[in-house]
């Protein structure tokens, strides 16, 4: 039995960016010999029902979570370049509580906080993070992004915040190595982080395409979404398929990103299905 449990994922329900189709999820999971996989769409959760009864039929757990974009400031703040989209955070659902907190958070980024994208602030998620498992996402994350621009000291005190938001166990700090020339630079300071302050890590593959043939398919949709062609290779953000189970971040090398799959049986375990 395969042991990894892709944490984060994108399905058709990511607009214009991901292209796995729900019913597909749960088949090439059940094919892999997963135990669990979750659902992690952009700012909705459009496509949880269907993907909770389709994990079902396959005798697959589903983890119903959302990437949420979260306001530099304030929600209701909606003036600027700056508050055009708010950086990314991975929310999952450990049981009924935390799915009816993902849901309101996720209907109030839409009523309340919505400006070019769907957003919540640290203000809502701190009054309704309970239930929830949170990962520091992928390099729109606050965590790498601040490690990017050279402010570790940034990055450790936001991971802190967090951690204590969330409580112990319940915040992962993300690894990701998709090959792009910031995966490694991201991956060490969050593993220096996570040497510093205790916070636990997990590997994820962010994926959003199934198979490695469909890559191309999931550049086109990205260059439709940002009106761009699919000849210049700057703008093909390949990202890793169901199968690849992040396999650099896990075992060796990557950036320096080695780290074991624990953790994600961990948070398997505490997300009820």
């Amino acid at each position: 039995m395969n042991e990894f449990v892709h944490l984060h994922l994108h399905s058709e329900y990511s607009l214009l960016d991901g292209a796995c189709r729900i019913a597909d999820i749960a088949r090439k999971a059940a094919a892999e010999g997963h135990k669990a996989v979750a659902i992690t769409d952009h700012g909705n959760m459009f496509g949880a029902v269907e993907f909770y009864h389709a994990c079902k039929k396959e005798n697959i757990k589903p983890i119903i979570g959302c990437e949420v974009y979260v306001a530099s400031d304030s929600r209701f703040k909606k003036s600027g370049r700056g508050d055009a989209s708010g950086d990314h955070l991975v929310l999952l659902a450990k049981n009924e509580v935390g799915y009816r907190n993902l849901i309101l958070l996720v209907s109030n980024s839409y009523t309340e906080g919505f400006y070019v994208k769907p957003r919540i602030d640290l203000d809502l998620l701190s009054r309704h993070c309970e239930g929830l498992v949170a990962l520091s996402a992928c390099m729109s994350g606050t965590v790498a992004k601040q490690i990017l621009v050279g402010d570790f000291d940034g990055a450790k005190q936001h991971a802190v915040k967090m951690d204590r938001m969330f409580g112990r166990g319940n915040y992962y700090l993300e690894l990701q190595d998709h090959g792009y020339s910031d995966d490694g630079a991201i991956c060490r300071g969050i593993r220096s982080i996570s040497e510093q302050t205790g916070i636990p890590m997990v590997a994820t593959n962010d994926v959003h395409y199934l198979e490695r043939a469909d890559s191309r398919a999931q550049a086109v949709l990205m260059c439709i979404q940002t009106n761009t062609v699919v000849c210049n290779s700057l703008n093909l953000r390949v990202y890793g398929g169901i199968n690849a189970q992040a396999a650099a971040v896990e075992q060796e090398g990557g950036g320096g990103c080695a780290v074991s799959c624990l953790d994600q049986i961990i948070v398997y375990i505490i997300c009820q299905g």
